[in-house]
């Protein structure tokens, strides 16, 4: 199993940036993928590598963090990503973890488990930009 973490303090207050993380929408596009589609808890990502083009169906789950979702359909064994938020002297410390594990039946050598965790991050990353974002535009 491969895990993926990334950490990040924003200014402000939990409650908008809670709220923008449940936007699933708005917020798994800031991501970058290609294509997002959402239908109730369960939504669908899409994102052209080259050739090949990667969907993944995820749905949210009962988790203790803030917000957390599996895979469903896709080319892992299994993939689940839950983000946790603390908040602190007007700030959000939000933290997002991925733990996957890929099918080897469905991944060849153009994918491995060092690309996938390469490119989770900057998805990570860039989702935290969209709440870092959110966040200033509440604060105005």
């Amino acid at each position: 199993m491969e895990t993926v973490s990334v950490r990040r303090t924003i200014p402000g207050p939990e409650a908008p940036i809670r709220q923008a993380m449940h936007e699933i929408g708005p917020f798994m596009e800031a991501a970058g993928f290609d294509r997002v589609t959402v239908d109730g808890h369960q939504f669908t990502i899409e994102n052209d590598v080259g050739l090949l083009s990667i969907s993944l169906t995820l749905q949210t789950i009962d988790h203790e963090a803030a917000l957390a979702y599996e895979q469903l359909d896709g080319i892992f064994e299994t993939m689940v990503t839950w983000y946790t938020l603390e908040s602190h002297d007007g700030e959000t410390t939000v933290e997002a973890t991925t733990e996957f594990e890929l099918d080897a039946s469905l991944v060849g050598p153009i994918l491995d488990s060092t690309v996938i965790s390469r490119q989770r991050k900057k998805e990570l990353e860039r989702q935290f930009d969209y709440l870092e974002a959110v966040a200033r535009e509440q604060s105005r």
